[in-house]
């Protein structure tokens, strides 16, 4: 059983399952199925490179955490915590049919009002966007490839 969309990430051996007429995947960090959406394939895609591919530890990984913005409840996709418990890194995730636009940088810059966090990572699946924020010198500057779970943990 394969998910119709290939995204512009390494295929991992993912579990699927149906469900009546719906698709499900196994999200190993919640330890349960979840419906299959277009989205929650980019995340599981997104969860299994970090664990593998640039070697962030399962435990430090949270997803859909919550965060009161002003009056308003908020999930951000997922929270990357470092070795002293401290958020380090947000993911800003969308269906590959989202387009990446202004809107979805500003997104997560609210966001990133609240978790203060030094890395910010957005995605639809097909492309990719990294950024490192300097919150003393109030600057950013785009990144050529996410850094991994050690190189943030050098910050």
């Amino acid at each position: 059983m394969q998910h119709p969309i290939t995204l512009n990430l390494p295929a991992y051996p993912f579990k699927l399952s149906r469900e009546q007429q719906r698709l499900l995947i196994y999200d190993e960090l919640r330890r349960k199925y979840l419906v299959l959406t277009p989205e929650e394939w980019v995340r599981q895609h997104w969860v299994q490179h970090l664990i593998l591919a640039k070697g962030y530890p399962k435990t430090l990984i949270q997803l859909e955490g919550g965060l009161k913005l002003n009056t308003l409840q908020k999930r951000t996709d997922i929270v990357v915590f470092n070795r002293t418990g401290k958020r380090s890194l947000i993911a800003e995730l969308k269906a590959p049919t989202v387009k990446i636009t202004q809107a979805v940088f500003e997104q997560i810059a609210r966001y990133n009002l609240v978790h203060k966090v030094p890395y910010l990572l957005v995605s639809n699946g097909l492309q990719h966007y990294y950024c490192q924020i300097d919150h003393q010198r109030e600057t950013y500057h785009f990144l050529e490839d996410l850094p991994s779970f050690e190189e943030i943990n050098t910050v």
